[in-house]
């Protein structure tokens, strides 16, 4: 079931990332009196088309993973005299640009839509509560402590551990002294708590912006109890099922949830002596974790299974609303806030501070779909708004066969008075096909190395 809902969730997004994507294409090409020849949702056959009055094919194909715009070019193929002024080669250079550049601006407004929708409904957040500190941490070293709520990291407001971890990740690379500000428990006050970090987060794979510092968050106790099982897995072959709470493992007795975690993640191919209750009955069975190696060379043990989820109490939770009208400029700041997040980690990632294995394929992005959709509307509504930024920008690199390939190519033709030659752009698009195809199979072979 979770297979199927991770396919479906990431269909849903995909097709609406592609669909606002090339209607952007297809809506300012229209505008610009360029014929469109086909409209298509998906790659390979069509599944479904129809033409309407301006000869314009609407299709969904096969393979749901992309989607174009098809538009009449002298480049592609001979057109008809009486169409000649309806052909995207023969439009002004501005008209070109516009019509290449309003895919990635379409995402944007989408993400933009996104957002202001979140704001308006109201988003429940959970206030960023520190639940321990490490000793001997920076963290601790500076005074930080348990029950302090953070409010600011450098002199930016923190209204949830979302905002905390979005900040302490743009500053992957940052030395210097990181000031956060935090109220400590019953206080009325934040003080100012400042953490000496030097070439912070550089190259963890994966980040751990909070760990690093030595700062747990607080959350309410999770027993011990299986909420989901993933079909094949250690878990699922024990016959364990959703409810089951685990009660010993090997004759110890398991305290709470990340007491079972701990003690699966450090017995990978290890046989466990595993009993569990079950309507009010105890059973034992045994219970094999898998292996799953980490960048460093160790393994850790998983079995396919999540935590039930509890009730966080509500002096833990925040509601963040807004009005119509001012709900705009937060979507737009949030939007903006994203966007440079995106261009940052890219460039971070060129230069060595982050490592190219935090790249992301479509196995992943399935699994994060199927997540966020299980999450709620709320979760996957803020999911698909990041995605799409995330596709914006990609597409606006200036790469050959992408967006932004183009548009270096249309702003060298306005610098230079003329277009840029068929044989470098021919040459241009071996590059980038090269650089692409060699970008999807990195995404690709990461995703599988999360996955096993």
């Amino acid at each position: 079931m979770g297979l199927i809902q991770n396919i479906l969730a990431v269909i849903v997004v995909l097709g609406l990332l592609v669909t606002f994507h090339e209607f952007g294409h297809f809506w300012v090409a229209r505008r610009c009196g360029v014929k469109v020849l086909r409209f298509s949702v998906g790659f390979g056959k069509p599944l479904w088309s129809r033409v309407d009055r301006h000869g314009t094919e609407y299709a969904i194909a096969a393979i749901p993973l992309g989607g174009y715009v098809k538009m009449l070019d002298e480049r592609e193929a001979p057109v008809p005299e009486d169409q000649l002024d309806q052909a995207f080669n023969r439009k002004t250079v501005w008209q070109r640009i516009a019509i290449v550049a309003a895919g990635p601006v379409a995402n944007f407004l989408l993400a933009i839509v996104a957002y202001w929708a979140l704001f308006v409904a109201g988003t429940t957040v959970v206030s960023p509560m520190v639940g321990s500190v490490a000793p001997d941490s920076r963290a601790a070293e500076a005074g930080l402590a348990e029950g302090h709520e953070i409010v600011a990291i450098q002199g930016d407001e923190m209204r949830s551990w979302e905002d905390v971890n979005l900040k302490l990740v743009s500053i992957i690379g940052f030395s210097g002294e990181l000031n956060i500000d935090a109220r400590p428990e019953g206080a009325s006050d934040a003080q100012r708590y400042g953490l000496p970090v030097n070439d912070y987060l550089v190259r963890q794979d994966p980040p751990q912006p909070l760990q690093t510092l030595g700062i747990t968050p607080w959350q309410p106790e999770f027993p011990a109890v299986l909420g989901q099982v993933v079909s094949g897995e250690a878990a699922d072959q024990a016959g364990l099922e959703a409810g089951d709470r685990m009660v010993a493992v090997n004759g110890e007795p398991v305290d709470d949830w990340m007491h079972f975690v701990n003690i699966v993640r450090g017995s990978p191919g290890e046989t466990l002596q595993l009993t569990y209750e079950r309507d009010g009955e105890q059973e034992t069975v045994n219970l094999m974790p898998g292996r799953n190696s980490l960048e460093t060379g160790d393994e850790i043990g998983y079995i396919g299974a999540g935590a039930q989820q509890v009730e966080w109490p509500a002096a833990f939770q925040r509601e963040i609303r807004y009005g119509p009208v001012e709900a705009v400029g937060q979507a737009l700041s949030r939007t903006g806030e994203m966007t440079l997040l995106t261009i940052d980690a890219i460039r971070k990632m060129l230069v060595g501070l982050i490592s190219p294995s935090n790249l992301s394929g479509p196995i992943t992005i399935a699994q994060v779909s199927g997540d966020s959709a299980r999450a709620g509307v709320e979760a996957f509504v803020g999911f698909l708004a990041y995605l799409s930024i995330s596709l914006g920008v990609l597409n606006l690199l200036p790469i050959p066969v992408l967006d932004g390939g183009h548009l270096l190519y249309y702003f060298m033709e306005v610098v230079r008075g003329r277009p840029v030659s068929e044989k470098t752009q021919a040459v241009g698009l071996r590059i980038g096909l090269a650089m692409v195809g060699t970008l999807m199979l990195m995404a690709l072979y990461f995703d599988l190395m999360r996955l096993w």
